[in-house]
């Protein structure tokens, strides 16, 4: 039996790359959800309920598919770090991350929008970033300019070399999509991963 039609409800490029490869066919689809946290709401909680928003946000347009809605925060002594927009900022995100733990939480839904049953989960991550220097944090944003990626980084590119080590059950969880858990997730609606890829 084939897998019912899915959707991302996301633009990122990033959680793109993530899905295809599963190798199952895909749309994407801007999801157009408020991100403001809510007052004192747990960065825990704000991915959980972006996450979910997102694929129902999504779903509207798409009754027949399994939604996929992501959301993820980077955390620091209890601070959630943004995307950091320009240079400045991600100076800053980098020299507070030296040397110290960073956790990234990734909130995940999958949402069958034919029957409204939704799979949600938050997958912690964590990275150690080595000591750096404000000379290798100039000359990595030079390389890269991860302006548009939580924590200042991509893990996916030179970012690994700020790392000392990472922590947790899928390094997907880390450039935006939880992709053993997302599979689950999948076998759970019937759709399996391994007998439906092309």
């Amino acid at each position: 039996m084939p897998c019912p039609p899915l959707v991302l409800g996301s633009t990122s490029p990033f959680r793109r790359a993530l899905l295809e490869r599963l190798g199952l066919p895909f749309l994407t689809a801007a999801p157009e959800v408020d991100e403001s946290r809510l007052p004192d709401e747990p960065p825990e909680a704000l991915v959980a309920r972006l996450a979910r928003a997102k694929a129902e946000a999504v779903a509207a347009r798409h009754p027949q598919a399994l939604i996929i809605g992501s959301d993820q925060v980077a955390v620091i002594d209890g601070d959630i770090l943004g995307k950091p927009g320009d240079h400045a900022n991600a100076v800053r995100q980098l020299t507070a991350a030296s040397g110290r733990s960073v956790v990234f939480h990734t909130g995940l839904c999958l949402l069958n929008a034919a029957n409204g049953r939704a799979q949600s989960c938050v997958e912690p991550f964590h990275v150690v970033f080595r000591r750096l220097s404000p000379a290798q944090i100039e000359g990595y944003l030079r390389h890269e300019t991860p302006y548009n990626c939580a924590g200042s980084f991509k893990s996916e590119g030179l970012g690994i070399a700020l790392f000392e080590r990472l922590e947790g059950d899928d390094p997907n969880s880390l450039i935006g999509l939880p992709l053993i858990r997302l599979t689950a997730m999948l076998a759970a609606e019937g759709c399996d991963v391994l007998s439906a890829a092309t």
